[in-house]
């Protein structure tokens, strides 16, 4: 795993331990980021489920402006900071340890926004739907911007009130599926 473009390019990831984790390949993060690459500089980023932070990692390489990254498991938050560290990134970034729905509460409760939001949950364990669900009812993606939810290509496109599908991505055994809030009508 490393870092694919930008300011800390080339540098490696460390990975956490174990099979908590699945990290997204370095050839899906190439494709999103192309995909992305027009929004990132200066875009507040969000990256939930973080695992070893190679996606917000990524962003704030490539110019995002701050990157916050959300994760449950001490072992991936430690690998974050250490991730952060390594590629002198972490004046740029907030790592918090709690489950998503507390972060994204606390975030809200600090009036924090974000033009770019990347979830990678577990799959089919309905964590993304309900993520989506708290992500809108927070109100912490901010007008214009969208969410990227990497799920399995098994799994349902989730549905959740007040934002709408975009786009999907689709590769061998993963989908990208894009959202925003929906438009008024």
């Amino acid at each position: 795993m490393r870092v694919i473009s930008g300011c800390a390019r080339g540098h490696k990831l460390k990975a956490p331990k174990g099979l908590t984790t699945r990290p997204t390949t370095d050839r899906i993060k190439e494709s999103l980021f192309n995909i992305l690459a027009p929004d990132i500089y200066g875009c507040r980023f969000l990256d939930l489920f973080s695992g070893s932070g190679a996606i917000g990692i990524e962003a704030l390489s490539r110019g995002a402006e701050r990157a916050v990254f959300v994760d449950s498991d001490k072992n991936s938050l430690l690998v974050i900071k250490d991730n952060l560290r390594a590629v002198k990134l972490e004046q740029r970034a907030e790592v918090l340890g709690c489950d998503v729905r507390t972060a994204v509460m606390r975030l809200s409760g600090n009036k924090a926004s974000f033009d770019i939001i990347f979830m990678d949950a577990p799959y089919k364990k309905g964590y993304t739907q309900q993520t989506l669900e708290y992500i809108a009812e927070e109100k912490i993606l901010a007008p214009g911007g969208y969410i990227v939810a990497e799920i399995s290509s098994e799994e349902e496109i989730p549905s959740p009130s007040g934002l709408e599908l975009k786009r999907i991505k689709d590769y061998k055994t993963t989908k990208m599926v894009f959202f925003s809030w929906k438009e008024c009508q």
